[in-house]
């Protein structure tokens, strides 16, 4: 088995470790790291249940292979949280009913937390383009859609903040 050494940060904290050339990162998350909150769906890429950013992007940490995270910085859904308070975007999506069995969520948050940093004022067609690799099963999307921009507006208010 082909083993490498990789350096990386999750979630702020840096880590370094040798995995097998053929570990996912979602595997490492997840198995190594016990960061549980990204979830394992289909192991395809098809349901985004598994997103995190990596370098401030999305992507499907069941299809990253952990070699490719080396020198780069991830974010999961447990690093959205600032301690014990929930992120803006958490707490919409729990007063919004955008969420029901969960299991879509995190992915989901991570999609929708890279959208708001870089459109601070998302309309529909806009978040539904950004969350396009997330399926839901549950709760259809326009819950989720309010929550988004709900988020938006607690993130981005005309206090100067945009």
């Amino acid at each position: 088995m082909d083993e490498r050494h990789i350096s990386f940060k999750v979630n702020g904290e840096a880590y370094a470790l040798t995995v097998a050339t053929n570990r996912t990162l979602l595997s490492l998350l997840r198995d190594t790291l016990k960061l549980t909150g990204t979830k394992y769906g289909c192991g395809e890429g098809e349901c985004g249940a598994c997103t995190v950013l990596m370098d401030g992007r999305p992507v499907n940490a069941c299809l990253v292979l952990a070699v490719k995270a080396d020198k780069s910085e991830i974010l999961t859904v447990e690093g959205l949280a600032d301690g014990g308070k929930l992120h803006p975007l958490q707490t919409a999506f729990i007063e919004k009913g955008a969420l029901q069995c969960g299991y879509c969520t995190p992915g989901m948050l991570m999609s929708a937390y890279a959208l708001l940093q870089g459109n601070h004022r998302p309309n529909d067609a806009e978040i539904a383009d950004a969350l396009a690799g997330n399926l839901c099963r549950c709760t259809g999307y326009q819950k989720i859609y309010d929550a988004v921009k709900e988020a938006a507006k607690v993130l981005y208010t005309e206090d100067g903040n945009d």
